[in-house]
């Protein structure tokens, strides 16, 4: 796949929050994901939408700041807002096989004020 296959699947999995559309994000997350976090450690597919999934709800906005493709691996910073009027500038390095996301590691930025 090229650089801009895996921003497009890189967006996608962000747009998913915003729509609040499960489906897309497990049609485009591997059977084998991992997901890394300061909270999680490596933790499978399953955990991953039982412990992170329903933030989707809180989730207003993802603007996506940088991202940057090398190979099948991304590295993305974003700004999340919440429907509270809170949010949170983060970063994440994702990686690909194919069409499918198989790891994320997060890195949590700041809280940012209510606007």
């Amino acid at each position: 796949m090229g650089s801009e296959d895996i921003a497009k699947l890189a967006r996608e999995a962000y747009a998913a929050y915003e729509t609040k559309d499960r489906q897309l994000l497990e049609n485009l997350i591997s059977p084998d994901f991992t997901f890394t976090s300061p909270y999680d450690d490596h933790i499978d597919r399953a955990t991953y939408f039982e412990r992170c999934w329903p933030n989707s709800t809180t989730t207003k906005a993802i603007r996506i700041e940088k991202l940057f493709v090398q190979g099948d691996e991304a590295f993305v910073m974003y700004e999340l807002e919440r429907f509270e009027g809170t949010g949170a500038r983060n970063t994440e390095f994702l990686r690909f096989r194919g069409d499918k996301l198989v790891s994320a590691d997060v890195y949590f930025g700041r809280e940012l004020p209510k606007k």
